[in-house]
């Protein structure tokens, strides 16, 4: 199910991200205003990165085989790294286009150029909140980075729609300001880009979850039988965890006895945590 729901997710995002460029690009160029066709372009990458996401995600939710016995969860985080590569890519672009338009005479925009972007901001800011909630519910490393691709897209709007409104109502000498405007909104994409990464780089390093731990150790110590644990490590590997964890019970027990214990402690774990995949539990004596 987490799976479907990023999928549906990376669908519609393709299709909006594909009319809002056509929008950007035909509006930007009958407008005269180059922030637009900037943004415009911009849309054209983020279609480029929603079918990276869509791949990534159809990838990922194949089941482990002998080759990935941890599944192939890890196919995001790569996915997650593109996507941050074009957006930075897609920033440096504005700056430098953004740059020779300011150097370059050119027409005032014209002001129905403000009902398109007006438009843009709404439709991206909306699917930035239903996006970045959807990665949150699913743990999709991706779709968050999509979701803060709509962002940025709804920043670059909200740069080049200050920008426009105030090459028209200053008039002649302020043509460039919505130029300029595309090149502040390049910055925070940059910045967006910078958040993006964090977190994937995290994943890959396979940094600990604390939280999860400190809940994974609560269950653990009303499961009967279960008389405290010790290391307990964590690994996210696309949209679910994996877990290795020593539980401490009575040496006196016999092994089959352990056994069972650790199944039914797996069994807990998994019934209130569904986002873990797999636990590996390691029973240890009380005493030796």
């Amino acid at each position: 199910m987490p799976y479907k729901s990023a999928l549906q997710s990376a669908s519609l995002s393709i299709i909006v991200n594909l009319l809002m460029a056509i929008a950007k690009v035909v509006t930007g160029i009958l407008g005269s205003s180059f922030a637009l066709v900037a943004d415009g372009i911009e849309s054209l990458a983020d279609i480029f990165s929603s079918i990276l996401v869509f791949i990534g995600i159809k990838y990922a939710a194949k089941p482990p085989d002998d080759n990935h016995p941890y599944g192939h969860g890890r196919a995001e985080v790569l996915v997650t790294i593109t996507v941050v590569g074009l957006l930075i890519i897609s920033a440096l672009f504005i700056v430098y286009q953004s740059i020779i338009h300011i150097l370059t005479p050119h027409n005032l925009p014209r002001p129905f150029v403000l009902i398109v972007l007006g438009i843009v901001i709404v439709v991206k800011e909306t699917l930035f909140q239903i996006f970045s909630r959807r990665a949150a519910k699913v743990n999709s490393s991706s779709l968050a980075a999509d979701a803060w691709h709509h962002r940025g897209d709804a920043i670059t709007s909200i740069a080049a729609f200050i920008g426009v409104s105030i090459a028209i109502y200053l008039g002649p000498g302020y043509e460039a300001a919505d130029d300029w405007a595309a090149i502040l909104a390049a910055i925070l994409i940059l910045y967006n880009a910078y958040r993006i990464l964090q977190p994937a780089l995290g994943e890959i390093m396979d940094e600990n979850h604390h939280h999860m731990i400190d809940q994974i150790r609560d269950i653990a110590e009303e499961e009967p039988g279960i008389l405290g644990t010790e290391k307990c490590f964590i690994r996210k590997t696309g949209m679910t965890y994996h877990v290795d964890l020593h539980a401490i019970v009575s040496g006196e027990i016999p092994v089959k006895e352990g056994h069972l214990l650790a199944h039914n402690l797996k069994d807990s774990i998994q019934s209130e945590m569904p986002e873990i995949a797999e636990i590996l539990i390691h029973i240890e004596p009380d005493q030796f």
